[in-house]
């Protein structure tokens, strides 16, 4: 159940706010639905139940706002515009990515994609997908986790009518097995077939929140849809009829050689053109908005649907359990009865009017919408999550090494790093004088950094830059959430890419330079175990200098410079810190460790301590140092901020 107290918006300037003073509830085993014209407010009401705007207000969630629901994917479950993901991914692994993320078994990710049928299509890739399809994986991605609510921004915009009947059916599905679904539409008649309950609102107001029988009677009105070559003559005709009569008729041309005639029926537009030799192509009862002009634009209509269903109540399901407490532990209990294997639930019986049309006979334009509704709508629910969800609802080692792992952007720069690697090795060795470490490591001495640092950097910069860019985390709270969790599990994946990167760099250097040069250009020196501790530091510090930068500038550009402005900003600043003679003492490092300390160090500890504190001690290390605390306080700071608001 959700109910919505009091959502306002922020006043836009001189405007009024885009919502204003917006309450009400969505029932569980219910759809419901919000209502309105494009601009009432229904993106801007989502957003404040869903806390991505600022406003006042709370929404609560079967009795709980969603910020004190401690796991909110497996709360609710959320479609708001196209899936948001990285274009280069595949269906199939961008679904298993956010079941890392959920906690939830790999295998759920082939449940939910036979249940949207698009078991043919796991291995395309989310950039080349139809509107359908995006659709499709959208809900797919809503009930991954198996949540117990969906909130959905106008599902069926720019769907053809059978992905929309399918679409609708998977809802009145989901609804029908206990859970709560809220859609908005700007089609009064699409509200009144698919909901139980709509919410209308008007300019950021709510005018009415009624029964769907109740808004089908009051909200909108009868109208007779007719079609004639004579349709001007008729047109007049029964407005002189009207008048004599004075009865409320009004004629809307719609042209060509159509009509809507509000305030009559078939009957007696019929007997008037009967009398006055009039041919009627199409003659027909529909249910429309409030006349001409006066609510959403009606979508065409196909060959065989011209006439609309009529909406006079909803359709609700007699297997539906019935309504929820919001306290109550299960998520959706499965239905007793459920209805027939081709027709969704809820539209398994006719509706009032549709059961009295097939008394007196069912009419062909019927007939075919039933068959349709039936061949379209054949899609079923995955099965809920059988296995306990995991104590976390991330796990983000695992989400982070499938998000590595899914593109190839990250075998692409590593591919380019030692191609580039190799490349400058041997122009350094054939222009010679170049110490080996730096030959072995590709660094020349005009290069701020080598080719491996700056591709482990950019490997780290996207870890963090491509979750702002194409959030996959972001659908129910906005932006990536700032947990400790995650960055942890991004230091430990960039590092691993950087020190693989750093060991593969040197070692393909290495065998180009034996194949070109000869064996002692390749010679191991005999400083080795610092030489290189200092390179695998140097490049992993550049990868977490990355994945920090683009946390706190949300872009890749901005932490790929961060890394470069490493070497040639905080490094020069380092260096002019520390000029000057340094107080040197006879005793060494090891032994001011030594004698420093209560403890004794263990198998002689403070010769790596000092190893390490000499790296520290050198302009980059130190840099390189200084950067990663600025960056992680920066970072800290801005999770504790987003926090607090």
């Amino acid at each position: 159940m959700i109910q919505a107290i009091g959502l306002t918006s922020n006043p836009r300037k001189e405007l009024p706010p885009a919502v204003d003073d917006v309450s009400f509830e969505a029932h569980a085993g219910r759809v419901t639905a919000l209502l309105g014209a494009p601009g009432a407010g229904k993106t801007t009401a989502l957003g404040l139940m869903l806390e991505l705007q600022r406003g006042r207000g709370v929404t609560h969630f079967r009795g709980r706002p969603l910020h004190r629901i401690p796991h909110p994917s497996h709360e609710v479950g959320v479609l708001l515009g196209d899936v948001p993901g990285h274009p280069a991914r595949t269906v199939r692994g961008h679904l298993r990515m956010l079941s890392a993320a959920a906690g939830v078994p790999a295998r759920r990710a082939d449940e939910v994609l036979e249940a949207v049928g698009l078991v043919s299509l796991r291995d395309e890739r989310l950039g080349t997908l139809s509107r359908g399809m995006d659709r499709r994986l959208g809900l797919a991605c809503a009930l991954l986790p198996d949540p117990h609510t969906l909130v959905l921004d106008e599902p069926a915009r720019g769907l053809s009518i059978g992905e929309s009947r399918w679409l609708y059916g998977m809802l009145r599905t989901y609804a029908a097995q206990g859970g709560t679904v809220l859609c908005t539409t700007a089609d009064p008649k699409e509200a009144a077939r698919i909901a139980d309950r709509v919410v209308t609102l008007e300019r950021g107001r709510l005018v009415a929140d009624q029964e769907a029988a109740d808004f089908s009677r009051t909200r909108l009105r009868p109208r007779v849809a007719v079609r004639s070559p004579h349709a001007a003559r008729l047109s007049s005709l029964l407005a002189q009829e009207a008048r004599a009569a004075q009865r409320s008729v009004e004629v809307a041309r719609e042209g060509g050689n159509r009509l809507r005639v509000y305030g009559s029926t078939c009957a007696d537009v019929g007997e008037i053109a009967f009398r006055h030799g009039i041919v009627v192509h199409q003659l027909a009862d529909e249910v429309g908005d409030m006349g001409p002009g006066g609510g959403a634009p009606e979508p065409p209509a196909a060959d065989g649907d011209a006439a609309e269903h009529p909406a006079d109540g909803p359709r609700q399901d007699p297997g539906a359990p019935p309504r929820q407490d919001p306290g109550a532990p299960p998520r959706r209990a499965r239905p007793a009865a459920p209805p027939h294997p081709g027709t969704p639930a809820g539209e398994g019986s006719p509706a009032p009017g549709e059961a009295a049309a097939e008394e007196a006979g069912p009419a062909p334009g019927r007939r075919s919408r039933r068959r349709a509704r039936t061949r379209d709508a054949d899609a079923a629910l995955p099965p809920p999550i059988s296995v306990r969800p995991a104590s976390r609802p991330l796990r983000p080692l695992r989400y982070e090494i499938r998000r590595a792992t899914g593109v190839g952007t990250v075998f692409l720069v590593g591919a380019v790093v030692l191609a580039v690697s190799a490349l400058t090795a041997v122009l350094l060795a054939r222009v010679g004088h170049t110490p080996q470490p730096r030959l072995l490591a590709a660094w020349p001495a005009e290069f701020p950094l080598p080719p491996a640092a700056l591709g482990a950097g950019l490997l780290g910069a996207l870890a963090f830059g491509d979750e702002f860019r194409h959030p996959a985390l972001a659908a129910d709270r906005g932006t990536v959430p700032r947990r400790l969790g995650l960055l942890t599990a991004k230091l430990l994946v960039s590092s691993a890419l950087a020190l693989v990167l750093a060991v593969l760099t040197v070692g393909c250097d290495a065998e180009l330079l034996h194949l070109v040069y000869g064996r002692e250009v390749v010679a191991i020196p005999a400083d080795w175990l610092p030489l290189s501790a200092g390179w695998l530091g140097l490049v992993m510090g550049c990868a977490c200098a990355g994945v920090l930068a683009a946390g706190v500038f949300r872009s890749t550009t901005a932490g790929l410079a961060v890394v470069v402005a490493v070497p040639l900003l905080v490094v020069p600043l380092v260096h002019k810190m520390t000029e000057g003679t340094p107080v040197r003492t006879p005793a060494p490092l090891s032994s001011r460790l030594r004698d420093g300390l209560p403890l004794r160090w263990p198998f002689g500890g403070e010769r790596h301590l000092e190893a390490a504190l000499r790296l520290i001690a050198q302009p980059v290390g130190g840099a390189l140092a200084l950067s990663l605390a600025a960056l992680l306080c920066a970072y800290l700071c801005t999770g504790l901020r987003s926090r607090v608001r």
